[in-house]
């Protein structure tokens, strides 16, 4: 082995490389994604709420931190793919699990990738990361008309006119 070689895998540089690859495209996946998921929650709850469907806002919500979750679930696949596809790691599930372990930073297997890779855990780690705090933001202002709809929706159960009601924000 040459020095040229032993220096590029001591400093996982060909992790560097897929890995920025590998952030920006997840990063990009999840904010397509993440930015449709909350445009259409947006829209449709806002017209439920216009037509006192209080609790169908609440089924809404729920659906959409699914698909939040799936989001999460379909990232973790794509790192999961990308390291089986480039044969870093000998099996598709064990590809899946590693990302999955590396993506939600729990660490829960012990890093099985090869010399000149093991920087990429800790790139997976961050857009794990990064995606987390998106997602967590995007839930915080879905919260909003989630919160409006069961105010509301107790405010009827209390027998409170619907004009006040109506006055609600």
């Amino acid at each position: 082995m040459n020095t040229q070689q032993t220096l590029t895998t001591s400093l996982d540089l060909p992790s560097y490389l897929l890995g920025a690859i590998m952030l920006i495209v997840v990063m990009v996946f999840h904010g397509l994604l993440l930015l449709q998921i909350a445009k259409r929650y947006e829209v449709k709850t806002f017209l439920l709420l216009s037509e006192h469907k209080y609790a169908e806002v609440s089924i809404y919500f729920y659906l959409s931190v699914l698909f939040l979750f799936l989001t999460h679930i379909a990232e973790i696949m794509i790192w999961g793919l990308s390291l089986y596809f480039l044969k870093l790691l000998p099996t598709l599930g064990e590809s899946i699990l590693f990302s999955g372990s590396a993506y939600t930073a729990m660490g829960f297997m012990e890093d099985i990738l090869p010399d000149g890779w093991k920087m990429l855990a800790v790139i997976i780690a961050f857009s794990g990361m990064f995606a987390f705090a998106w997602t967590a933001a995007t839930m915080i202002s879905m919260t909003k008309n989630f919160r409006q709809a069961y105010t509301k929706r107790h405010m009827e159960k209390l027998k409170i006119s619907a004009d006040t009601i109506d006055r609600f924000n």
